[in-house]
């Protein structure tokens, strides 16, 4: 984790400069039994520690396409288009268009000869022949780790397998994985789907899986799977990445050690809705938020140690703020709970990497 800060007590944690941004008036009174703080407005027993998790926010692959995006505008100028949202995060969405990007829904919106952006999700071959077609040049900003599952599904359909793709209905990137073998992938979405699918062959079945989803529920389609298919295949290594791993493992963590969760991410986030959703299952409850005006201040009533943590496509400043809302309303000490370490790094696509020799831009 970078170093961005020594610790100084309750104001600066170890990797996150937390901003005095707002000028809040403070208007709490220790409380005669020591829980909490009293707030004298409509709050009672307001938190009085905030504990952070680690790993939060963003994963390589999120870091990769937001880089993708501010240097392509750098290189080519604005406009750049970009297929839908780079990331699921409307911040980061704003801060972009901000700077010149232009989000569309479909390739066939951009106009003939610019340069196009896909997002993070990945996309069905069917995107590139649209984008060739149009003269378009292509920036390809799919995390790898989800280009890794497309070449697993392209591998058991090349060897008549039928796939059952473990993921939500919908998602982009189940629909871009699922463009690589339409004929070959049935989407399995629970347990329950999982015990009544058929296929046409049980010798020769596949399954894969979103990378976003939650770890313990893929388990159990998993299991299920297996005890109906003694013979299916798997990727060689499970397809949920590493960081929605994490950060699942540190919420766990988290939830032991506080009364109730902020969990910072957008509600088109898959794996920041599985966040809230595990930390339910260990008995913490959740709430997701997209920033610091989406917070209920009744949620922390009665709270004495407020959990925060991000997803995987939600920036750090963000935390910053939730942070510094928390405190405002009379939290006096931040601390963080370490899980795991994170190295992870993904070189950038094709089209705004230096040459050789040459500075980054």
């Amino acid at each position: 984790m970078p170093d961005h800060g020594e610790w100084c007590h309750h104001d600066v944690i170890k990797g996150i400069p937390v901003r005095a941004a707002a000028e809040w008036r403070l208007r709490a009174d220790r409380t005669a039994g020591g829980f909490g703080q009293l707030h004298s407005g409509t709050m009672k027993f307001v938190p009085t520690r905030i504990l952070l998790a680690w790993p939060r926010g963003y994963c390589a692959g999120v870091e990769r396409a937001v880089d993708t995006v501010e240097r392509a505008l750098r290189i080519y100028g604005p406009p750049v288009y970009v297929r839908k949202q780079i990331v699921h995060n409307i911040h980061v969405v704003r801060d972009l268009e901000a700077k010149g990007a232009v989000f569309v829904e479909e390739e066939i919106e951009v106009p003939e000869g610019a340069v196009i952006i896909l997002s993070a999700h990945g996309v069905a071959p069917g995107v590139y022949a649209n984008s060739m077609a149009r003269g378009l040049s292509v920036i390809d900003a799919t995390c790898p780790l989800v280009t890794k599952v497309h070449l697993e599904a392209r591998r058991f359909a090349r060897d008549d397998y039928t796939i059952l793709l473990i993921g939500h209905e919908g998602h982009e990137e189940v629909v871009g994985t699922s463009g690589e073998a339409p004929d070959d992938v049935i989407l399995v979405g629970s347990p329950e789907e999982a015990r009544t699918v058929q296929v046409a062959d049980p010798d020769r079945v596949a399954y894969l899986s979103q990378t976003t989803l939650s770890v313990d529920e893929t388990n159990e389609v998993i299991e299920v799977l297996r005890e109906r298919f003694p013979n299916i295949g798997g990727p060689p290594r499970d397809d949920i990445c590493y960081a929605t791993q994490n950060r699942q493992e540190a919420i766990k963590d988290l939830a032991k050690e506080s009364d109730v969760i902020l969990v910072i991410g957008s509600d088109n986030s898959s794996n920041s809705k599985r966040l809230v959703e595990v930390s339910a299952a260990v008995g913490t409850p959740a709430y997701l938020i997209d920033d610091e005006s989406e917070i209920d201040p009744a949620w922390l009533e009665e709270r004495e140690t407020v959990g925060v943590t991000s997803g995987a496509s939600a920036p750090e400043w963000l935390v910053e703020r939730v942070v510094e809302w928390i405190k405002a309303m009379g939290a006096t000490t931040v601390e963080q709970l370490h899980t795991i370490d994170e190295q992870m790094r993904f070189s950038l696509p094709v089209g705004v990497r230096e040459p050789a020799g040459q500075p980054v831009p």
